[in-house]
């Protein structure tokens, strides 16, 4: 599942992609299975293990490399990369500053940073919902608007290009998941994750159609895509 719309964010051969804060590698995959180079870092390393199978069992045409790393003192130069990738991180990060201005310092001039965070309002009902939530260890410690979202890329030196939503599907298995107390056995959850499952692997042409239609009002993440001058 994408966050990123790699027509936006596009990716090729001979491109350096760093995927900061991979989770399990979705991007990051995305990104070799396209020919870039791609370095995927995160600071958990059972999701880096996962990462590294992932990796190693896709045909690519670069290179891939899974890094355990601070994101705040990253092991590359000024410079190094020509994108950047920074989904569903930010809401997790007391110093969100601090973490995007050193993604700023790894991205090259002229070079492309994608950011995905939670929407405002899909959040705040899973919020109202659920304590447990946001309250977990590792857990969402704000929720931003698309506003505040902007005007923390342009603070950190870079100029926005375009936005959207996306995953509209998803944010109704959230709030049936924080109104149940996030059990993932209850059989409405249950039901719900088979549904998303099935819409992943097999991407039928009218629930796509419909999410696209649904996005602007009910998705769950926004995306925002900058350049760095």
């Amino acid at each position: 599942m994408l966050t990123v719309d790699f027509g936006r964010f596009p990716v090729g051969p001979g491109d350096r992609v760093l995927d900061l804060g991979c989770g399990a590698g979705r991007h990051a995959a995305e990104a070799y299975r396209r020919g870039a180079d791609v370095v995927a870092v995160d600071v958990d390393e059972t999701d880096l293990k996962h990462v590294r199978d992932l990796l190693g069992g896709m045909p690519g045409h670069g290179r891939a490399a899974p890094v355990r790393a601070d994101g705040f003192a990253l092991p590359f130069a000024d410079a190094t990369f020509d994108r950047v990738i920074v989904a569903e991180v930010l809401e997790h990060i007391p110093d969100d500053r601090g973490l995007l201005a050193e993604a700023v310092r790894v991205l090259r001039p002229g070079g492309l940073l994608a950011a995905t965070v939670p929407r405002w309002w899909p959040e705040r009902i899973c919020w109202a919902l659920s304590e447990e939530y946001h309250r977990v260890e590792g857990g969402h410690v704000r929720i931003y608007r698309r506003g505040q979202l902007l005007r923390l890329l342009r603070t950190a030196g870079l100029v926005t290009v375009s936005s959207h939503h996306a995953h509209a599907l998803h944010a109704p298995f959230w709030w049936l998941k924080a109104a149940v107390g996030l059990d993932d056995e209850h059989v409405l959850v249950r039901r719900y994750h088979q549904f998303l499952c099935w819409d992943i692997l097999r991407g039928p042409k009218p629930v796509r159609i419909a999410e696209r239609a649904l996005n602007p009002v009910l998705g769950k993440s926004v995306v925002v895509y900058a350049r760095k001058p």
